[in-house]
């Protein structure tokens, strides 16, 4: 039976979610069952794979936060990214970190490759 990843995906900046998506679903193919949520905005993600916890075996978070003039940009990028990694360690399921922070769109689009890398550290974490 195939091992079943959800990709949850903020979709923000959608031409940005779309590469990333793209790329993450490279690495992934015909070898594992793929179901996709998407949601507004990162800050959504963790909620979203905590409410699907017990129905897949890992999961993908994708999405961009690119800095502003305030300090959301900071508050919003560590938030997320700990509490991807506590819903990872607490549920002992993998999940792949394809979340880019920039300074600027060109950064952003410099970056696309991230959901091939998230994909990839999922896969390996499956096959231990």
């Amino acid at each position: 039976m195939k091992k079943k990843i959800l990709i949850v995906i903020a979709d923000y900046y959608k031409d940005i979610s779309n590469g990333l998506l793209k790329s993450a679903n490279s690495r992934l193919k015909k070898s594992f069952s793929i179901n996709i949520i998407k949601v507004p905005g990162v800050f959504e993600i963790p909620v979203t794979v905590s409410k699907n916890i017990k129905k897949f075996d890992a999961f993908i978070a994708l999405g961009c936060v690119i800095k502003g003039q305030t300090p959301h940009f900071d508050f919003i990028s560590y938030a997320s990214t700990n509490a991807i990694m506590q819903l990872a360690v607490s549920s002992k399921k993998p999940v792949g970190n394809g979340i880019i922070t920039c300074l600027n769109m060109s950064q952003a689009k410099a970056r696309l490759k991230k959901g091939a890398e998230a994909s990839n550290a999922v896969i390996s974490i499956l096959n231990q």
